[in-house]
């Protein structure tokens, strides 16, 4: 059976930004979440970050997907290392994590929001 080529690119696109928000989410997600569920005060942080990463994405008018959270978060990265900021080696500090953490955490949030089918192997 042959599959038109708009298909595979689009399977492939979709299966690389659900492994990409597994990733962030394994590297950051995990014990993030779990920090903000235990502190109100960074549980509110991260609710902003993903209000303005949700307006951001024009998330009110459209639905979030894998991939548009995805390439926010690549960009971030982008820009983080561009100003010279690199992730930590070790474990994060949650207590007071740095506002490219917060945001990166923000977008695990809402990718925890999505439609579970958005997730699934393509």
């Amino acid at each position: 059976m042959r599959v038109p080529y708009h298909q595979v690119a689009t399977r492939t696109a979709a299966s690389s930004a659900r492994s990409a928000l597994a990733l962030l989410s394994a590297s950051v997600g995990a014990t993030g979440l779990a920090a903000a569920a235990a502190d109100p005060g960074l549980l509110a942080m991260v609710d902003q970050h993903a209000a303005a990463v949700r307006d951001s994405l024009d998330g009110d008018r459209r639905p979030l997907t894998p991939a548009a959270l995805a390439g926010y978060a690549e960009g971030v990265r982008a820009a983080a290392l561009e100003h010279g900021l690199v992730p930590p080696a070790g474990p994060v500090d949650w207590s007071a994590p740095s506002w490219l953490l917060t945001r990166l955490l923000a977008v695990c949030a809402l990718a925890r929001t999505l439609d579970p089918r958005h997730l699934e192997p393509a």
